[in-house]
């Protein structure tokens, strides 16, 4: 299985009851054979331009590992998902998530040895 970034974009209305679309979405991710890592919910953020007449959207984001055929079953729902205004379906960049890694190691250690000063 493949590891892939998904965020969605959830109708504002919904931001007071956000575990029903939620559980919408990670049931499509699990009957198209995936499994969610991580979830992450933004909250309720400004978009940059209107997307079906609404100028807010509850942002969340979910790691997940999809087998070969998953992401275009994923992607054909959740386009006819009415609680999704837009979504992003990305496979993850190992090259950057190392490098990203890496500097917060880097980081981190840097700041060890000036709290040892």
């Amino acid at each position: 299985m493949k590891e892939y970034e998904l965020t969605v974009l959830i109708h504002p209305d919904l931001e007071a009851d956000i575990e029903k679309p939620l559980a919408k979405v990670r049931d499509i991710v699990k009957n198209a054979g995936g499994e969610i890592v991580n979830e992450d919910n933004w909250g309720k953020k400004k978009l940059a331009y209107k997307i079906n007449k609404e100028d807010f959207a509850v942002y969340v984001y979910f790691d997940v590992k999809l087998p070969a055929e998953a992401p275009l079953k994923i992607s054909n729902t959740l386009n006819i998902t009415e609680e999704v205004l837009r979504y992003l379906l990305v496979t993850v960049d190992e090259k950057g998530r190392a490098l990203l890694a890496e500097d917060q190691k880097r980081a981190a250690k840097a700041e060890s040895e000036e709290d040892k000063e």
